[in-house]
């Protein structure tokens, strides 16, 4: 069932969202080359913490307060005192917060240093990827207008685009109905109303569009042990408008 929020609500989630894009904000410029990701889920789970927040992935029993994933993990990576981020790094950081029962959602790569130009180039691609997402979250749009606008900028560029994993409703739940997948689908297809808030988020790999999960039950892997890379936005939508709510660059 999709739960079409109210005013109030959206008003919550983006409180939560706001706090997830300060977090950002203030965080991403500490990580560098020579840190653990355990290191990384430290900074981030003490700072939501001291801001009156929870980490949402603890409601799902995720061993850390952000998702990390390196190089060829595309998602889900559990934080590790023996992983160490490398010079030329791509990891992306997947983070939710429950701010007095609201949940955020969002996801940024960060490139360590300086990067492989093909990697660059999938970075500004999946961001792209996610733009056009979003810009296709409209009132009388369909969920599978997001999918394909993801689906053509990645696949014209020759990218896999994750299939198994996908978007998703979002905010008073870490998981909510409906799924947003990345390419074409033939799963349910409703169209988009006022109330929906959505967690749009692009999985786009340099490689094959496959995967497969690690031992550790987790940690979501290309089966070609290409970079992935993930970009993800929560956004709201309005009869005249979509908000990205845990935009960067938000005006409060």
């Amino acid at each position: 069932m999709i739960h079409l929020k109210t005013e109030e609500q959206i008003a919550g989630i983006r409180k939560s969202c706001h706090l997830t894009a300060d977090m950002f904000n203030e965080l991403i410029p500490k990580i560098h080359a020579g840190m653990t990701t355990h290191d990384i889920d430290m900074l981030f789970k003490n700072y939501i913490l001291s801001h009156g927040g929870r980490p949402a992935w603890w409601q799902e029993d995720f061993a850390g307060a952000v998702c990390i994933s390196v190089n060829e993990e595309v998602i889900h990576g559990l934080p590790s005192k023996k992983k160490v981020i490398h010079e030329g790094d791509l990891v992306s950081l997947d983070v939710g917060i429950n701010l007095d029962g609201y949940i955020s959602d969002t996801c940024h790569s960060v490139e360590i240093g300086k990067v492989s130009p093909e990697v660059k180039k999938l970075h500004e691609v999946t961001i792209e990827c996610l733009k056009a997402g979003i810009a296709a979250c409209v009132v009388g749009n369909r969920i599978s207008d997001i999918s394909n606008a993801v689906y053509e900028i990645a696949s014209k560029h020759g990218y896999g685009v994750v299939y198994d994993y996908c978007g998703h409703g979002v905010g008073l739940d870490v998981h909510e109905d409906p799924s947003v997948p990345n390419c074409p689908s033939r799963g349910l297809n409703p169209r988009i109303k006022p109330g929906m808030v959505l967690a749009i988020e692009p999985m786009i790999n340099l490689g094959v569009p496959d995967v497969y999960t690690a031992k550790d039950g987790w940690t979501v892997i290309t089966k070609d042990k290409k970079v992935s890379c993930h970009e993800e936005h929560t956004v709201a939508v309005f009869a005249d408008h979509t908000e990205i709510l845990t935009d960067l660059n938000y005006k409060a």
